[in-house]
This record gives C-alpha cells, structure tokens and sequence, in this order.
C-alpha cells in the first residue's frame, strides 16, 4: 500500500517544530527569506533616508524591521502583503511583495481577500513606478511620449505582480487536489480494511456453518446405526447362552451395521479428502455440504442373510438412501431395523404417498431416524408410534413415545445433546414448523411440519 495523507499527517506531528512550522526546512527557509528581505530593505533604505531627509541609521532600521516581516509570510501572509504594500512608496520590500503575494494566493485564503490585495498591491507598484520613471524621463533630454511612461509603468507592476499570484494560485490548487486524493485513498483504504474484514468475517461463517452441518450429516448418517449396534450387542449378551440361534441373528445384524456405518463414515472421509482445500463461501459452501451428505447418506452397504438392514425397496440402498439422499419410502425399512433391535414401534401413515421433493424427504427421514435413535438412547423398551401423514401442500411426521418400562436394561448411549437442535435446524431451513417435548404420560413427542414445493 501507499503512503497516504492520513500517515503522513500522524507523521508530521511528531516531526512538528516550533510555532507554526511543520517541518524544520520550512523554518529555515523562511528565516533565511526574511533574512535576505531584511537585508534588502536595509540597504534600500539608506536611499530612503536621503529622498526623505532622515538619519541613515533610522532608514536601515526601519529597513530590517519591515523586511524581517517576511519571517510570517506562512502564518499571517495577508499581513506580508500589507506590509509590502504600505513599503512600497519608499521603494523597498520587492522580494518581501513578490514572495507575499505567492504565499497569499497558494494558501487558503478566501479568494475575494487575494483579488483585493493583489489590486491594491498592482495599484501601489503602478503609481510609484509610473511616478518614478516619469522622474527620470524629466531629468533627461530627451522626450519619448505621451505613452511611455504609462507603458512601462504597466510592464513593471503586471511583471512583480501577475507571475506570484498566478504561479501562487497554481501551486494551491496542486496542494488542495493532491490532498484530496490522499483523503480519497484514505477513505478507499478504510473501505478496503472494511471489506476485508467482512470477507474474512463472512468466510468464518460460512467456514463455521459447512463445519456445522458436516457434523450434522455425520451425526445423522452414523449415530443411528451406532446406536443400534449397541442395542443389539446388549440384545446379544443377554440371549447369548440362552438361545443360540437368536445370538448368532443379533451377532450378524451387528456385523452388517457396523460395516455399514463404517463404509459411510469412510465415504464422508474420502470426500471431506478429496474437497478443496480453499475455503468456500456462499451457494459453494451449501453446495459442498450437499455433496457430503449425498455421497455419506448413498454409501452402500453389504447385507446380511435374513437380517433386514440389507434389504431395500424403491431403489433405496441399506439406509433407504436413494442417489439425492434417503427418501420416505425408507421409513418403513427404518422402523423395521428398530423392531429387529427389540423396539415396539408402530408405524402409521396418513395420505396418500407422494414425492415431496429430495430436500423435504431427505430432511423428514433424518427427523424420524433421529427420533427413533432417541428412544434408543433414553426411554429403553418404551413403546413408540411413527405418524407419517400426506397433506395438502406439506408432509407431517411425528414420533412420539412413552414412558420407559424399567424391565429393560438402559444400553448406556451416551448423548451429545445436538440431535434435537440438528433437528429444528433442519426443519426451519426448509421453512417448516417443529416441535419436541414431553407428553402428559411421562413419554416424549418430536413432531415436525415441512411445507412440500410445488412441482
């Protein structure tokens, strides 16, 4: 980036000298004119003490003092002129008029005061040169003409006073557009900081919602087989001496979950590898999460002999997932997984079975999955019902449970405390209506309400 105006002020005020000065060659620059003023003046007024019968030394001092005047040119420079203008009559001060006059026109000065002055300082130099040359052409022999004296009166007071104050008037307005181009790039880099910021904000988010829904696709595809497998194994403990041929079931309905679970969580990995490593944002970002949970929720999955987790129906695969994701059609094999790990569950549909749109099937099945693999976890052997009903313009599930019976034993899944947050964030993205809570009859109720797309 460039040094803009902003810096370069913070720099000058620690640099800043005395009075008025901002930099220490601007103070010396301006002592040695007023110096060199001063001294002109002097020795102009030794012929200023002659023309008006003073002493010599009181015409050099009046001399220095008018011009060390010069000295304020920056910090008063209506002043320099003034004082230049009020010399003029004594023939002095015309380095101190012409560095004035340039001083006056490049500061900011209202420019009515500079025409004003500079006329009065162009009237005074015209009438003492028009009175001075007409002198010396009357003390000469000769006789040039009527013109001639106002002629070369007007050449000598445009050539002192036209170039400062035009040259003045250039210089100033340089100095005020380059300082409104540093206080523009000053802006334009506070905006760029700005935006920067935003963007790095915005990245965040987005870094930190495609992280959030990563993990709500892998708590939704793995947690519920997981849970299942324990069921299962506690299932297998328990039967293990009592009924062979029950154990051996549950055993090979625990090695199909597992290989399932595994074959999804190694396809989620593969992708989450094989993505780019840059960040994302926007529609990107969704749409990279989509792909994830796709590729994890189609991930197949070997079946088992007898065992229901490997059947499908409607081209579904293990987990009812079609290519977009699980659909409704795979509720029913997902309950049915349920029944096989010892859950009393009833399904019951309403409506006429429908396509709904992947979205608001995939978002339906996850609701009913989670709810199930909650009963799993913390009402064991409850009795459960899944609703599932076709409406006008929506679809509407709920699963709701009672209380547990206290005979079977609690199979120990620990819980995260998400399932029911993933949930409702699910839903309302998809602009429908949920609702999880107790019943009066000691159970629990999830129920949830997605608008269905118009096709």
């Amino acid at each position: 980036m460039t040094t803009t105006g902003a810096h370069q002020e913070a720099a000058g005020v620690t640099a800043r000298g005395r009075w008025w000065w901002g930099r220490r060659r601007s103070a010396v620059l301006d002592v040695g004119l007023g110096a060199v003023s001063a001294l002109e003046c002097a020795v102009e007024g030794v012929g200023f003490a002659d023309r008006a019968a003073l002493p010599v030394p009181l015409g050099v001092l009046f001399g220095l003092v008018a011009g060390a005047a010069l000295v304020v040119r920056r910090r008063w420079p209506v002043a320099v002129v003034l004082v230049s203008i009020a010399i003029t009559p004594a023939e002095m001060g015309y380095l101190m008029g012409i560095v004035g006059l340039y001083t006056l026109a490049a500061s900011e000065v209202p420019r009515r005061i500079i025409a004003v002055l500079a006329g009065m300082s162009l009237a005074a130099v015209l009438i003492v040169t028009f009175v001075r040359v007409r002198q010396d052409i009357g003390s000469a022999d000769f006789d040039p003409g009527p013109w001639y004296v106002l002629l070369m009166a007007v050449i000598l007071a445009l050539g002192m006073n036209a170039p400062p104050v035009l040259f003045g008037l250039y210089i100033g307005a340089r100095r005020r557009l380059l300082e409104s181009l540093r206080e523009r790039a000053d802006s334009l880099e506070q905006e760029l900081s700005l935006l920067a910021d935003r963007a790095e904000q915005r990245a965040q988010m987005a870094r930190t919602e495609e992280r959030t829904r990563i993990a709500r696709e892998m708590h939704d595809v793995v947690a519920h087989r997981v849970s299942l497998m324990v069921v299962h194994a506690a299932a297998l403990q328990a039967v293990a001496l009592k009924d062979p041929h029950k154990a051996a079931k549950n055993a090979a309905l625990v090695g199909d979950m597992g290989r399932q679970a595994l074959t999804e969580l190694r396809e989620m990995l593969g992708v989450l590898r094989a993505a780019d490593p840059s960040p994302v944002r926007g529609p990107a970002s969704r749409a990279a999460v989509e792909r994830v949970a796709a590729v994890a929720a189609a991930a197949p999955a070997a079946g088992a002999e007898g065992a229901g987790p490997a059947g499908g129906g409607s081209g579904a695969g293990p987990d009812g997932d079609r290519e977009d994701g699980p659909c409704l059609d795979a509720v029913v094999e997902l309950v049915e997984q349920s029944r096989q790990a010892g859950m009393v569950v009833e399904l019951r549909v309403m409506g006429e079975a429908r396509q709904c749109g992947a979205a608001v099937e995939r978002t339906a099945y996850r609701v009913v999955q989670e709810g199930l693999t909650n009963v799993h976890k913390h009402a064991a052997g409850a009795k459960v019902v899944v609703r599932l009903a076709y409406r006008d313009g929506e679809v509407a599930m709920q699963v709701e449970n009672g209380p547990a019976d206290g005979r079977t034993a609690d199979a120990g899944l620990p819980s995260g405390g998400n399932g029911l947050v993933g949930m409702r964030e699910r839903v309302t993205a998809l602009g429908g209506v949920f609702v999880a809570g107790p019943t009066d009859e000691g159970g629990f109720r999830v129920s949830a309400v997605l608008p269905v797309p118009a096709t």
